[in-house]
């Protein structure tokens, strides 16, 4: 039987959609193709407006494909755990519509929808997993569900409360994949920082983190996903004295303005991240700072975003992403009033992204001059006659560009390299390979 896969999504959708694929691995042969297929399936996102909408674009892209292949569809993920008995409604041709709840049992539903006998593996086995990943790298996710309700996030609607690996088990994992050759490891989860608590009571990412600093092997460690308000100071210590641990701190803050974090029902607070930055800066002078930011919330002002620009030109992020507010059904968040426009909603947006691409410019261009170490080859851009290539610095997703490289010899994907920066722009290096 032909299985066509396809994930949406974030990175975390990624690794279940790797897992889903392990159970299935040794009986199906995977397909490139769609209209190669006997069964498509696809993994959604309904974390916002934008990602349902893309995900039932696909559904129906699908549907076309079905008429003329006759294959069977199933769609699992984020929309049917959220919207099951809408959608069951709205595509009738889809098979199959498949809960997270229903994981354990997905080689049943397989079995159901194709009246196949087949054998499959039960329930998703991180262990078990079909890389979709480059070799060099990996995503690891250390925990699912999330303990935090913030007034505007469906995530503990969709994917529930926080229920953590154990240690042993990453640690197992990531064996795995050192002795496999990646050298990028990217830890996830909705909130990675509190990682732990609910297995063992307290936080535990320093713990995990030690225990992987344990194995041995050529590898590096990025954390995604942290909480400021759980970002502790002997995590920062650990991360600057630890070889293995990327000096790269991923903290979404979502806004810098007291009232708006209140309303949003976050934790923290102005003075408490912007101590925290300070902080970070002070003890590792390296490190790379990525935030994630959020215009139109409820009660937002113009004088809100012009404050908020103020906090990123002081703060400095290396890298920002930014998206507006959308209204998500059963958040807190549907209860406030003073809803904004769209139209008012997009203006800030790009008001934000564009104060943010003049300081990443900045910062970029300080960087010309200077060496970069073991940044690692991820494709070659035939347009312009040069490789690309990521560091430490650079997490695997759009938000944070890329260097460009003028390479003195023929490379190889995953090959780690040495530049030199000989220019910049604001999400790009382009450099010289130092041989």
């Amino acid at each position: 039987m032909k299985l066509f896969m396809q994930s949406l999504g974030c990175v975390k959708n990624q690794v279940d959609s790797e897992m889903i694929l392990g159970i299935l691995k040794e009986t199906i042969e995977f397909v490139e193709d769609p209209m190669d297929a006997d069964l498509m399936l696809l993994n959604t996102c309904a974390f916002i407006e934008p990602a349902r909408k893309e995900a039932i674009d696909t559904i129906f892209e699908l549907v076309e494909v079905k008429k003329k292949n006759h294959a069977k569809i199933m769609v699992c993920g984020c929309l049917p755990q959220r919207y099951k008995d809408e959608i069951v409604q709205l595509i009738p041709e889809v098979d199959r519509f498949v809960t997270i709840d229903e994981y354990n049992a997905l080689g049943q539903i397989v079995n159901q929808v194709l009246q196949s006998k087949y054998t499959f593996k039960k329930g998703l086995d991180p262990l078990e997993k079909i890389i979709t990943t480059p070799a060099y790298m990996r995503y690891v996710k250390i925990s699912e569900g999330c303990m935090n309700r913030c007034a505007f996030c469906a995530i503990p609607l969709i994917r529930g409360n926080l229920k953590s690996r154990t240690i042993e088990n990453i640690v197992e994992e990531v064996k795995g994949a050192v002795s496999e050759g990646a050298y990028e490891i990217n830890l996830v989860a909705q909130d990675t920082t509190r990682y732990g608590f609910d297995l063992y009571h307290r936080l535990a990412l320093v713990d995990l983190l030690k225990q992987l600093l344990l194995i041995e092997g050529d590898f590096k460690i990025r954390l995604l996903y942290l909480y400021p308000e759980l970002v502790t100071d002997e995590l920062i210590h650990l991360i600057k004295t630890s070889p293995k641990l990327m000096k790269y701190f991923d903290i979404p803050i979502q806004h810098s303005e007291d009232k708006l974090l209140k309303a949003m029902l976050r934790r923290s607070n102005k003075k408490m991240i912007l101590d925290l930055m300070h902080k970070i800066k002070k003890e590792i002078p390296s490190a790379t700072l990525r935030t994630t930011l959020m215009v139109g919330f409820p009660y937002e002002e113009e004088a809100d975003v012009d404050q908020m620009i103020d906090f990123i030109q002081e703060v400095q992020f290396d890298h920002m992403g930014a998206f507006t507010f959308s209204l998500e059904e059963n958040t807190p968040a549907c209860k406030y009033p003073n809803l904004i426009t769209e139209d008012t909603k997009q203006r800030r947006y790009e008001r934000l992204m564009s104060a943010q691409a003049k300081i990443a410019l900045m910062l970029k261009k300080k960087k010309i001059g200077t060496c970069i170490e073991n940044a690692f080859v991820i494709g070659y851009d035939a347009e312009s006659f040069l490789y690309v290539a990521r560091s430490e610095e650079f997490a695997p997703d759009e938000i944070d560009g890329c260097i460009y490289v003028a390479a003195k010899e023929e490379l190889k994907l995953g090959q780690r390299i040495h530049v030199k920066i000989v220019d910049a722009d604001a999400y790009t290096l382009t450099g010289e390979q130092i041989v």
